[in-house]
């Protein structure tokens, strides 16, 4: 069975089934949360997507993390199918007042974001000494 294969219209993408899709995807990434110690540790997976691509922004609490994936296509080839999902990424965290925003560290490496975010002073237990009356 053979298929004719049809140029499609600027700002889509063609299906295997003949149908099309939007061009620019946002996909949600799969995170992992995790605690030791004073540290929260966020690990986002953004497969395809560069360093230069990576951004992280932190504002009124309300921690973005967002990944742009530039086109797989080879330069110079117009695409006729497609079956493998391009798209951008895009997760918001809501941050509680116990981390201190001031020391988040982010760090990119081979499509993963991983974050790390310490725990504010104010925020971690205190022993009280009792002095006797």
């Amino acid at each position: 069975m053979a298929q004719e294969l049809k140029p499609q219209a600027a700002g889509t993408v063609a299906r295997s089934n003949g149908e099309t899709e939007p061009a620019t995807l946002t996909f949600t990434p799969a995170v992992d949360i995790f605690e030791k110690g004073d540290t929260t540790v966020i690990i986002a997976d953004m497969p395809g997507v560069a360093s230069d691509g990576v951004d992280v922004t932190l504002e009124r609490q309300v921690l973005t993390l967002r990944g742009t994936v530039k086109p797989q296509a080879p330069e110079g080839y117009r695409r006729l199918s497609s079956e493998y999902r391009e798209g951008d990424y895009l997760r918001v965290f809501t941050l509680s007042d116990n981390i201190d925003q001031a020391k988040i560290n982010a760090e990119f490496r081979n499509g993963v974001l991983r974050l790390e975010l310490p725990h504010a002073a104010e925020a971690k237990p205190k022993k009280i000494s009792v002095k006797a009356a």
